[in-house]
């Protein structure tokens, strides 16, 4: 019998029962077997329908569906302009960062006229008076994005959104290169953004711009005097010392960059923050990337649509449109938006439900994810698919740090290289999650512990964090990984019990049941086996810890909490709830280094 079948791109369970005479309950065993969490209800994509329908002994062709999607595009032809810089200012806590946005913010021409503009958004715009060699004067418009930092940045960037052309890297001359500083340099360097460097404080008796221009050369940022290509502008946020010439930077830098966009095109712009707002409901400020955003205009973004009821300025001001480069406040919206989400105006109301539609049933579509790790990466070389190897590293101290950096260095393929995106001391942190996403970059981590939070967040984007002990086996794991001879290997660690006292909710896929921690302690990000007179019953997932109102990242022996799981059960008091942190540990079969 020829076993062949063909299959859409979103396959419902009940569809690929049909076509391959297996009973839903039994498709959803074999997922729950490979490790995908569904119900009879819900669809998968192709790739995971058509593993299932290969252990059942039958091939699969996908299906090329068309007239399903919705695609728009202007008619009007393309219209460019030149548009403003967008600007981020970064560095370490204290180095002045905030004192400097509000001088700029004081040197806006349109500020000396008015008397004084309070900042209304997160984010701002200040025009500048430029005079040319022969005299003739003209006012350029810079736009700030006023974030609490890289740790925005790279959330944003994890999320496909690149907002920023320009860096500007805040250092103070009387203290130096800092850890979050590091870190900043780490994030610009992996957006591929131009860092101008602003030396703070040079007002201070004990400012030593000298030796901050060394530490940045240590970090690969070399000072135009010394040879290299950053610019470095030594100002003081508190006096207002060059920093009408840290702006005239940032524009000669935009004009070398020859920023444009096209105004005709439909509007597009990322959320940079949102917020509810007594009198307005839901509100975002966003940043207008391409095209030119109207009151009335109906918009998408993730899996939901809006209608723009009011515009305003940074400064307050209600207007009617907005174009590229430009910080508005929205309100419309019927749910708070993520930051980072991408917005785009469509033709209409209804076109935008449509779209909005869609993308929500491509988001509850359930699929294998192979995720970002040493192994992935193996596999890949293997293939010859990747030619370069991006690290995270991170360490418990900076010795440690050194030893690897040095010994990395050394590895040597003639096919593939290794580029470490950054590397610090201390435990792992959700931003170097967020890098690892953006950059496609594997996490080491070296005798640093990672936190239950960004083990979480790791796990939810499919980040794989390698931890070590022992320098060479962190040498060889690379080496084999580099030469496609890695091997996973699953380690299951009990961490905890729980005695379940409490139903609060069950649903289809879900629920939060309470109880009282018995032994070791409870995470989010483990996973959970249900014990009923000492036999497992259910397997589930922790979403969270909940201890009184608010989610912890841990909860202890002899502590009362309540955790909300991912997963079908009939749960009832009395319950045992073990949880099990599984990790994948790394396994060469091949060394090549001399210990």
């Amino acid at each position: 019998m020829d076993k062949k079948i063909s299959l859409p791109v979103v396959v419902p369970i009940r569809t690929l029962s049909e076509k391959i005479g297996i009973s839903p309950s039994g498709i959803v065993a074999k997922l729950i077997q490979n490790g995908v969490m569904a119900t009879i209800n819900e669809s998968i994509d192709f790739e995971t329908a058509s593993i299932i329908a290969d252990e059942f002994g039958f091939e699969t062709r996908e299906e090329k569906e068309r007239g399903n999607e919705v695609h728009f595009e202007s008619s009007k032809k393309p219209k460019i302009e030149i548009r403003p810089p967008v600007v981020t200012i970064m560095g370490h806590v204290d180095h002045g960062k905030t004192k400097l946005l509000d001088r700029i913010r004081q040197t806006n021409v349109i500020d000396q006229e008015s008397g004084g503009i309070t900042q209304h958004i997160g984010a701002y715009q200040t025009v500048i008076s430029l005079q040319s060699k022969s005299g003739k004067k003209s006012e350029r418009t810079i736009t700030f994005i006023d974030t609490p930092g890289h740790e925005a940045f790279s959330m944003m960037r994890a999320r496909g959104a690149n907002i920023t052309d320009i860096v500007i890297l805040v250092v103070a001359a009387d203290d130096g290169v800092k850890p979050q500083t590091i870190e900043a340099i780490s994030h610009a360097k992996a957006a591929k953004v131009p860092i101008i460097v602003a030396i703070n404080k040079i007002d201070k008796p004990e400012a030593d711009q000298e030796m901050v221009k060394r530490e940045l050369s240590d970090q690969g940022l070399i000072p135009e005097e010394w040879g290299g290509k950053t610019i470095m502008v030594p100002v003081s946020a508190k006096d207002g010392t060059n920093i009408h010439e840290l702006l005239e930077m940032i524009i000669l830098n935009a004009d070398l960059a020859e920023l444009k966009a096209d105004i005709n095109k439909p509007a597009k712009g990322v959320i940079i923050e949102s917020k509810m707002q007594p009198g307005k409901g839901v509100v975002a400020t966003i940043l207008i990337q391409e095209g030119i955003i109207h009151v009335g205009d109906s918009i998408i973004f993730d899996d939901e649509s809006a209608k723009i009821r009011i515009l305003e300025d940074w400064t307050g001001k209600r207007i009617k449109e907005a174009g590229p480069s430009m910080p508005v406040l929205v309100s419309g919206f019927k749910n708070i938006p993520r930051s980072g989400s991408i917005i785009k105006a469509a033709p209409d109301e209804k076109t935008a439900k449509t779209i909005a539609e869609s993308n929500k049933k491509q988001k509850n579509v359930k699929g294998f994810s192979s995720g970002t790790g040493l192994v992935e990466i193996s596999k890949q070389a293997k293939e010859g698919k990747i030619k370069e190897l991006n690290l995270i590293l991170r360490a418990d101290v900076q010795g440690s740090l050194g030893a690897i950096k040095n010994s990395l260095s050394e590895i040597a393929s003639d096919d593939i290289g290794i580029k470490i995106i950054s590397a610090s001391v201390g435990p792992v942190n959700e931003s170097d999650i967020n890098l690892a996403i953006s950059t496609e970059a594997v996490i080491i981590a070296f005798k640093a512990p990672v936190p239950p939070n960004v083990r979480k967040l790791a796990e939810q984007n499919k980040i794989k964090i390698s931890k070590y002990d022992i320098i060479y086996q962190l040498l060889d794991d690379i080496v084999s990984a580099l030469e496609g001879m890695l091997e996973p290997e699953i380690v299951e660690t009990r961490i905890g019990k729980m005695k379940i006292l409490k139903i609060f909710r069950t649903e289809k896929e879900s629920g939060i049941f309470g109880g009282l921690v018995t032994a070791g302690e409870v995470t989010p990000a483990t996973k959970i086996e249900i014990l009923r007179d000492s036999e497992k019953i259910y397997e589930l997932k922790t979403i969270s810890v909940k201890k009184g109102q608010g989610s912890v990242n841990k909860a202890q022996q002899n502590d009362e909490c309540g955790i909300s799981y991912q997963g079908a059960a009939r749960l009832k008091e009395g319950d045992i709830a073990e949880f099990i942190r599984t990790e994948e540990i790394v396994k060469s079969i091949k060394k090549k280094l001399n210990k």
